[in-house]
């Protein structure tokens, strides 16, 4: 199976949206006809298990970004990823060397990264409401803790639908079928040599500043931006700026 996702623009260089874990490719609204406008061919996807991708299969997700973008005809993109989908983006570098031009990371997770007790505690929470069956709770528990204080009704609402249709899409899907390890270590993580560009939000978890200052003591060309007003979806909590931010990285010299 082909993921389910969408091409726009025709430009020379191609750019690969990857969503985050409660989100699917509708995350990317804002950002998708934008930088179409900007010049890029722009891919976005569902991965298995999100969106219009179900799981069918056992699978490695950065595999199945690559299979993408070998049906596409695409040789070498720039992948923006994120949180879950900012690890995939890492995976995908190491896994497929030289396909990735650059990497931008918002707020991304990371490879063989220990979650924190508060994170520990959040999913703690969400498998205790899902296995009460709880599944409005648990997608109002992923609402709260993953959108920072400047996302409004309509960014809440697209994230508590994307997120409901990911639990439907999981928890139907056989054991057999769930995601198989990309088997990537510190040792690949610091073999990609592209420029990376790591957003981590003030209002985020801890977690995934840790994941930036990780990156930026692997990889050997890594710029780290912190935006004071984000949470950990900067690209829902403030499309237009997020936006930019990742346009005036793309079009650098």
């Amino acid at each position: 199976m082909t993921l389910a996702h969408d091409v726009a623009g025709d430009g020379p260089s191609t750019v690969l949206l990857l969503h985050s874990g409660v989100c699917d490719r509708r995350m990317w609204d804002a950002q998708f006809e934008a930088l179409a406008a900007a010049g890029h061919r722009v891919v976005r996807c569902d991965l298995r298990g999100f969106g219009d991708s179900p799981v069918d299969r056992p699978h490695v997700h950065a595999d199945d970004v690559a299979a993408l973008l070998d049906r596409l005809g695409v040789e070498r993109a720039a992948v923006v990823g994120s949180s879950f989908g900012g690890e995939v983006a890492l995976e995908f570098a190491a896994r497929h060397p030289g396909r990735a031009s650059s990497l931008v990371l918002l707020c991304a997770a990371a490879p063989g990264q220990e979650a924190s007790p508060e994170l520990r505690a959040f999913f703690g929470r969400e498998n205790a409401l899902l296995e009460a069956d709880d599944l409005p709770g648990a997608v109002d528990l992923n609402v709260d803790f993953w959108l920072g204080p400047d996302a409004g009704a309509e960014a809440r609402d697209l994230v508590r639908r994307m997120q409901a249709r990911a639990f439907e899409l999981q928890l139907a899907a056989p054991e057999e079928f769930e995601p198989r390890s990309a088997d990537v270590t510190d040792a690949d993580l610091a073999s990609i040599g592209v420029p990376v560009l790591a957003v981590t939000g003030a209002h985020d978890v801890a977690d995934f500043r840790a994941v930036a200052t990780r990156l930026a003591g692997l990889l050997p060309d890594v710029r780290h931006v912190e935006l004071d007003w984000a949470g950990h979806l900067p690209a829902l909590e403030r499309p237009e700026e997020t936006t930019r931010l990742i346009g005036d990285f793309l079009s650098r010299p």
